[in-house]
C-alpha cells in the first residue's frame, strides 16, 4: 500500500464496522420516521425523511444542527420538516434568514408544505415609509403558484409588545417569518464625531468630544481631520475613578434615513421569542461581516438553530471557524480557541495546512554574519480528518444527490479543451511573455499579480479593446506607487469567430437539435463584457438569446426566467453568481461554463442548478477552456480544491487527501507556474475525471432503492410511515449501541439503533 487511498479501500469493511460500533447513528434506514411528517402536504423522499427524523432527534439533546446537502437534494423541504417533526404537532414560530432572491421562494415552500402554516416577510422594522413599497411585517399567500402580499400587516416592534403568549393567541398554528440577509443587517448611516479647536496649540488637530483632548495617532503623532476619511476611529478613555470606557468618534447621521437593523433589534429585545431559526446558505455567513454576525443573532433569538448549505467549505479549514464559533461557541471555547483573528489562525494551524515562507534578501545585516530573513505563514487548501470527526460528524447531517439518485436523471461533467487560433496564440504568447518578465522583476507584488492574471484569463475570450496593460510598483525615491507599462494587448478583428466561440456554437446547435435549452455562464461582465460578445455571436448564429444582468432584482429573477422561456429563449447567458443559490433551472439541462471564475462555492452551486428533483432530461455540464493557457491552470486548481471540499463532506477520495499538498492561493499558484515555467502537471480533464470516477464508485456501492412510478410519490411513499404511532416516548439521554433485531409492531418514536451495512451510506 502506497497511499491513504489504498489503505481506506483495503480496510474499508473493518473501518466501517468499527465506526458503526463506536458511533451508532440516531436514525437508521430501518427505523420508523417521525409521525408528524405524515401530515405534511408534500411527502419527503426516503432519504429526506430519514434525514429529517435524525436531525429532529438530535435537536432534542442539542440546540443547533447543520444540514449540508448538495444542490437539488431539497434542503428547504428538509429544514422545514426538521422543525415540524421536532414540534410534533405543537404550534411554533420560526425566523428564516436567507438570500434576497429566496425570500418569496421560502414563503411559497412553507405554504405548499406545512398545513395551516402562515408565512410573513420582514421588510424593515416599522410600517412607515414609502407607501408604494411594503414595510414592516407583511403576510403572504399563494396566488397562481406565486407568493403575494395578502393578510396581516404588523411590525417587529408590535411583535415585541405582544410577546410569545400574545402572538400565540393571534396565530395558533405554524408561523414562519422570513427576512433577507441583506435587509436584516441594514442600519443607520454614520458620520464622524470630533471637534476641531479654532485656536491654541492643537488647532490643526482633532479632539475627542468626551475628553476635549487631542486624539493620538496609533502610528505616532496626533490625528488630523484628513486622517478620518472612511475609518471609524475610537478611543479607550480613563475616567477619574480609574474605569476604562469606550469612546466612539462616530455617531448616527440624523440627516439621512433613520432606521435600526431588524435583526439587530430582534437579537437585542426579542431573545428566545422564536422556537426555531433557520440560516439558509450557511457558507455565505462564514466571514467576519455584518451578515455573518447575524448568525449569532439567530442563535440568541430562538431556542433551536438550523443551518443549511450546499457547500460547507471552500477548501480551507478556516472556512469553518466563524460558523462553528457562532453555532457552538461552548465547544470552541472548550477546545481552547478564542474569538478573533488569533483564534482563527490557531484553528487553521491545528486542522488545516500552513506553509512557512522564508524570505532572505541578498544583503546581509550590517554588523552580523547571519542573513536577515522574514518568515510568513500562508494557508493552503486542505483539512485534517480530525476536523470532521471532532466538529462535524456528531452535529452535521450530510445529504448527497447520490442518496436520491434513483429519482434523478444521469449527470455528466466534461472539460472541452480548445486549441487557440494561430493568430490568437501568437498574440497571447506575446502578452504572456511580457507579463512573465514583469512578474519576475516585481516578485511579491500581489496587486500586479492579480491584474496580470486577470488579463491573461480575459484576453483569449475578448482579444480586442483591451489596449495598454499598466501595473503599479513601489518607487522608494518618491515613496509611493507609480504606474508602469507592462505590455500592449494586440487588437484582433472583432468580427472574426474564434475557436472557442465556434465550438460553443457547434455544441449548442447539437443540444438544441435534441430539444435541450442551454445555460451559458461567463464571469467577465465589466468593462470588457464577454456576455455581450457572446449574445452577439450566438444571435448571428440564429439562436434566440437573452442575458440576465445584475440589474434584474433578486426577487424577480425566477419570474424573469419564466418570462424568457415563455417567449421562446433557447440560450440564457449570465454570471454564475446571479443564479448561485435557490433558482431551479429545470428548463436548461445543458450548462456551459464559458468562464469559471475563482470561487469554488459559486462553481459548485451554479453547476447543479438544473440537476434537481423534477428534472427529466440528462444533465450535462461542460467546461470550455483554451488549452495551454491560464484558463486550464485555473480549472485544474479548482478541481483540486473541489476534492478537498468533498473530503470534508464525508467523501474521502484519494485525490482529496493528496490535494492537501496543492498550492493554496489560486492566484499565487497560477503565477508560480507562469513565472517558473513548471509543468502544469495533470490536465484539467484528469482531475475532473477523478471526480466522475468517485461519483460512479459511490453510485455502484450504494444499494438500489425501489423505483417510483412518478416524482410526486403518491402511493408508494405510504410505506415510509409504516410502524409509527402518535404517542411519543422521552428521548434517550445519548446514543446507545443496540444490536439489530426484528422490529415489533409498536416502537417508541425516537429509537436509537443501527443495522450493519446500511448505515455506511450516511458516511458517503
Amino acid at each position: 500500500m502506497d497511499t491513504y487511498h489504498d489503505y481506506l479501500r483495503t480496510y474499508s469493511a473493518e473501518l466501517g464496522t468499527r465506526i458503526v460500533e463506536m458511533y451508532p447513528p440516531l436514525q437508521g434506514p430501518k427505523d420508523p420516521i417521525a409521525p408528524a411528517l405524515k401530515g405534511l402536504l408534500r411527502k419527503p423522499l426516503p432519504a429526506q425523511a430519514m434525514t429529517i427524523t435524525g436531525a429532529a432527534k438530535y435537536l432534542q439533546m442539542e440546540d443547533s444542527v447543520r444540514l449540508v446537502g448538495e444542490c437539488g437534494t431539497g434542503k428547504t423541504l428538509m429544514s422545514i420538516g426538521i422543525a415540524h417533526a421536532h414540534a410534533d404537532g405543537k404550534p411554533y414560530s420560526t425566523l428564516v434568514m436567507c438570500p434576497p432572491h429566496l425570500v418569496l421562494k421560502w414563503a411559497r415552500e412553507v405554504l405548499i408544505t406545512v398545513p395551516r402554516a402562515r408565512a410573513f416577510v420582514i421588510y424593515d422594522l416599522r410600517n412607515g415609509g414609502d407607501p408604494s413599497k411594503p414595510h414592516g411585517v407583511v403576510e403572504v399567500g399563494m396566488r397562481n403558484g406565486h407568493a403575494v402580499a395578502r393578510g396581516l400587516k404588523t411590525s417587529v416592534s408590535e411583535l415585541r409588545k405582544m410577546k410569545r403568549k400574545g402572538w400565540r393567541k393571534l396565530c395558533s398554528g405554524p408561523a414562519y417569518f422570513i427576512v433577507s440577509k441583506e435587509t436584516g443587517k441594514l442600519s443607520y448611516f454614520w458620520k464622524h464625531a470630533y471637534t476641531v479647536p479654532k485656536s491654541g496649540s492643537s488647532r490643526t488637530c482633532v479632539t475627542n468630544p468626551d475628553t476635549g483632548a487631542v486624539v493620538p495617532n496609533p502610528e505616532g503623532g496626533h490625528l488630523l481631520k484628513a486622517d478620518f476619511d472612511e475609518v471609524k476611529y475610537s478611543e479607550q478613555i480613563m475616567r477619574p475613578g480609574g474605569t476604562t470606557n469606550y469612546s466612539p468618534l462616530w455617531e448616527a447621521d440624523r440627516s439621512k434615513i433613520q432606521r435600526v437593523a431588524p435583526l439587530e433589534y430582534i437579537g437585542r429585545y426579542m431573545k428566545r421569542f422564536f422556537d426555531y431559526s433557520f440560516a439558509d446558505e450557511l457558507h455565505q455567513l462564514a466571514n467576519d461581516t455584518a451578515q455573518g454576525n447575524n448568525l449569532s443573532v439567530l442563535r440568541r433569538c430562538a431556542r433551536k438553530l438550523i443551518g443549511n448549505t450546499g457547500t460547507l467549505m471552500g477548501g480551507y479549514a478556516s472556512d469553518l471557524f466563524h460558523i462553528l464559533y457562532r453555532m457552538e461557541p461552548w465547544k470552541m471555547v472548550e477546545a481552547g480557541y478564542e474569538a478573533g483573528n488569533q483564534g482563527q489562525t490557531d484553528f487553521q494551524s491545528t486542522y488545516g495546512v500552513l506553509e512557512a515562507i522564508e524570505k532572505i534578501p541578498d544583503a546581509d545585516k550590517a554588523c552580523t554574519r547571519s542573513a536577515k530573513s522574514t518568515v510568513r505563514l500562508s494557508k493552503k487548501p486542505g483539512a485534517s480528518p480530525l476536523l470532521f470527526g471532532k466538529f462535524l460528524m456528531s452535529s452535521t447531517v450530510f445529504v448527497s444527490l447520490e442518496d436520491i439518485a434513483d429519482f434523478l436523471p444521469p449527470y455528466e461533467e466534461s472539460v472541452c479543451e480548445v486549441a487557440l487560433d494561430p493568430e490568437l496564440r501568437k498574440a497571447y504568447t506575446k502578452i504572456q511573455e511580457d507579463i512573465q518578465k514583469a512578474l519576475q522583476a516585481n516578485r511579491g507584488n500581489r496587486s500586479l499579480m492579480s491584474l496580470m492574471l486577470h488579463r491573461l484569463m480575459l484576453y483569449p475570450d475578448h482579444p480586442f479593446g483591451i489596449g495598454e496593460i499598466w501595473g503599479k510598483r513601489f518607487d522608494p525615491k518618491v515613496n509611493r506607487l507609480v504606474p508602469f507599462l507592462v505590455t500592449t494587448a494586440p487588437d484582433l478583428p472583432k468580427d472574426d469567430l474564434y475557436a472557442k466561440e465556434r465550438k460553443l456554437i457547434e455544441d449548442i446547435r447539437e443540444e438544441l437539435r435534441q430539444g435541450r435549452r442551454c445555460q451559458v455562464f461567463a464571469t467577465f461582465t465589466g468593462e470588457h463584457d464577454v456576455p455581450e460578445r457572446l449574445q452577439s455571436v450566438l444571435q448571428q448564429a440564429g439562436f434566440r438569446v437573452a442575458v440576465l444582468r445584475s440589474s434584474v432584482p433578486t426577487l424577480k429573477r425566477e419570474q424573469w426566467y419564466e418570462k424568457q422561456v415563455k417567449e421562446g429563449a433557447e440560450v440564457i447567458i449570465a454570471h454564475p453568481k446571479l443564479v448561485e443559490t435557490g433558482l431551479d433551472l429545470l428548463w436548461f439541462p445543458t450548462i456551459y461554463f464559458y468562464e469559471t471564475g475563482y470561487s469554488l462555492h459559486t462553481l459548485r452551486q451554479a453547476s447543479r442548478r438544473s440537476w434537481r428533483i423534477g428534472q427529466r432530461l440528462d444533465v450535462r455540464v461542460k467546461f470550455l477552456i483554451y488549452d495551454e493557457t491560464t484558463q486550464r491552470t485555473c480549472l485544474r486548481l479548482m478541481g483540486r480544491k473541489m476534492l478537498v471540499a468533498l473530503m470534508m463532506e464525508g467523501k474521502f477520495s484519494g485525490e482529496g487527501l493528496h490535494s492537501m499538498d496543492a498550492d493554496d492561493d489560486m492566484l499565487a499558484a497560477m503565477a508560480r507556474e507562469l513565472v517558473e515555467k513548471g509543468g502544469v502537471g495533470e490536465s484539467a480533464d484528469a482531475v475532473w475525471g477523478e471526480l466522475r470516477r468517485e461519483r460512479a464508485a459511490q453510485l455502484t456501492a450504494a444499494p438500489a432503492a425501489p423505483s417510483l412510478p412518478a416524482f410526486e410519490m403518491d402511493t408508494d411513499t405510504d410505506d415510509l410511515f409504516a410502524g409509527i404511532h402518535k404517542t411519543s416516548a422521552a428521548p434517550a439521554p445519548g446514543p446507545v449501541l443496540v444490536h439489530s433485531q426484528p422490529k415489533k409492531k409498536k416502537e417508541p418514536l425516537w429509537p436509537t439503533g443501527y443495522v450493519i451495512g446500511d448505515q455506511m451510506r450516511l458516511f458517503g
